[in-house]
């Protein structure tokens, strides 16, 4: 890997254009799909091409909080208006007084955005990518070169009509295609824990606010909106719940680990939901109390997947007989991507396994053997 490209990046952060903050919210969220591992990423070349709907998710759960927080957190300098504030403030407007944060994103995830407020969702994602695609895109790397769109580049699709299901997949599907130079993908991928930690983009997007409120805000203040997850405690107990009901109907459970029948039980995240904040149902097995605590933030091995395959086919199978349109869902999402869902428990477990071993051999987390 060209040690230019390391440079490059420091200067696209330090030196780069920053009038708004979506320079951040670009860069922040291009590493988190690259890290999240999505299977959507395709290698053509020496480029590495993304679904831009991956990147308008991102988007939505970055500024959703900081538009919706009671503190005025400014995210452009001046008195200027977000190109999307008030399209994104009439979908936070609707979720008001029926879950907020939280559920907007189930029903992105799962539910699908219900029809009343399709129209505005629609519009709000148009925007978002028009500004992704016509600001950030077009001019990060200036610093380093005096042409528009020279790390980035873009390919929008043709938008299918709106009377459809409208959720992440649709996002997905319908909103084109980016692309980055291979070097950068592979850039990102071993320096991207460290530039979107505490030392780069989200403590520089939390300076910025501060310095736009003329200091009245502070970085701890700031950063704790940023960083707010919409995923809580609730949603992990209500799947987790879901899960309990399906197994006590099975009558017998045996822990995924080590195939042992169990009275009692834990119901533990396979990849853990410290790492990747996961709480998809396929991602959610039955474990030994004892293995479960030995395991803790470890990631399974690839050798341990494909040891207790038949015993997760086992689970995935229940899981999918008993809630079919979300396990279908998310399993498409975070497990299949492109690939056809009739492939699903073959291309699902080899996905799963490339998923720990990426994060075992590429982020350093440890490994969890028997």
């Amino acid at each position: 890997m060209d040690k230019e490209v390391f440079s490059n990046i420091h200067k696209i952060i330090e030196r780069d254009s920053k009038s708004a903050t979506y320079k951040f919210a670009l860069l922040r969220g291009v590493i988190e799909i690259i890290q999240d591992h999505s299977p959507y990423v395709a290698f053509q070349d020496d480029r590495v091409h993304f679904p831009t709907g991956l990147l308008i998710e991102k988007w939505l759960l970055y500024y959703y909080p900081l538009l919706e927080s009671k503190t005025n957190l400014p995210q452009i300098n001046g008195d200027a208006q977000l190109a999307f504030g008030k399209a994104f403030d009439k979908i936070i407007s609707a979720y008001q007084d029926i879950g907020g944060f939280s559920a907007f994103y189930n029903d992105l995830k799962n539910k699908g955005i219900p029809r009343s407020i399709q129209a505005d969702f629609f519009d709000l994602a148009k925007i978002l990518r028009n500004t992704i695609t016509q600001m950030p895109m077009k001019y990060i790397g200036r610093s380093i070169s005096e042409d528009y769109y020279s790390i980035f580049q873009f390919e929008n699709a043709v938008l299918r009509k709106r009377n459809i299901e409208m959720d992440l997949e649709f996002l997905i599907q319908n909103f084109g295609t980016f692309s980055i130079p291979r070097d950068y993908y592979e850039a990102f991928k071993i320096l991207g824990s460290f530039i979107n930690g505490q030392d780069s983009i989200l403590f520089k997007w939390a300076e910025f606010s501060v310095i736009a409120s003329r200091r009245d805000l502070s970085i701890a203040k700031v950063v704790n909106e940023v960083l707010r997850n919409p995923i809580t405690q609730r949603e992990i107990s209500e799947s987790k719940k879901i899960y309990r009901e399906i197994l006590n109907r099975e009558g017998q459970v045996f822990c995924v680990w080590t195939g042992k029948k169990l009275s009692t039980y834990d119901i533990d995240h396979v990849i853990p939901f410290s790492i990747w904040k996961n709480n998809d149902l396929w991602n959610l097995l039955p474990s030994d109390s004892k293995m479960n605590k030995q395991k803790r933030d470890k990631i399974p091995s690839p050798d341990l997947i494909s040891k207790q395959k038949d015993l997760i086919l086992q689970y995935w199978e229940i899981l999918y007989q008993s809630q079919p349109s979300r396990f279908q869902k998310e399993f498409q999402i975070a497990l299949l991507g492109n690939r056809p869902f009739d492939s699903w428990r073959v291309s699902g477990i080899r996905q799963l396994q490339s998923s720990c071993d990426y994060l075992i051999t590429n982020r350093g987390f440890g490994e969890w053997k028997i």
